[in-house]
């Protein structure tokens, strides 16, 4: 399930019209659909399906106001990117400190051959 929505998450974010989607909606806070496709070269229903890709990723919600539809940034999501960053993060200062253990082994191991010489 984890994985689902974090592939979701990772695919909506990875184009950049969404991205300014985004953007726009953290910066400016809810937008009408019209207020956002203004932003944008693209068409309404191009603009529509962008925010289709985000609502389905759980980044964006939709209020329906009568026959307006507003649309608002939800960055609670986000928390599964940055778990996951994080574990990727961790993985890689491990392995950056076994290796900087391993180079300070070799360098004393290094010092003591060149002291017996």
């Amino acid at each position: 399930m984890e994985d689902d929505v974090l592939s979701r998450i990772l695919k909506a974010a990875g184009d950049t019209t969404r991205r300014q989607i985004l953007t726009l909606l953290v910066q400016e806070g809810p937008l009408r659909v019209t207020g956002l496709a203004a932003h944008f070269d693209m068409s309404l229903n191009s603009v529509s399906k962008h925010i289709k890709v985000l609502e389905e990723a759980g980044l964006v919600t939709r209020r329906t106001l009568g026959r307006e539809h507003f649309i608002a940034a939800e960055l609670e999501p986000l928390k599964h990117t940055e778990r996951w960053f994080g574990q990727l993060k961790s993985i890689w200062e491990l392995r950056l400190a076994a290796l900087d253990q391993l180079l300070a082994s070799e360098e004393n191991d290094h010092d003591r051959s060149r002291k017996h010489q």
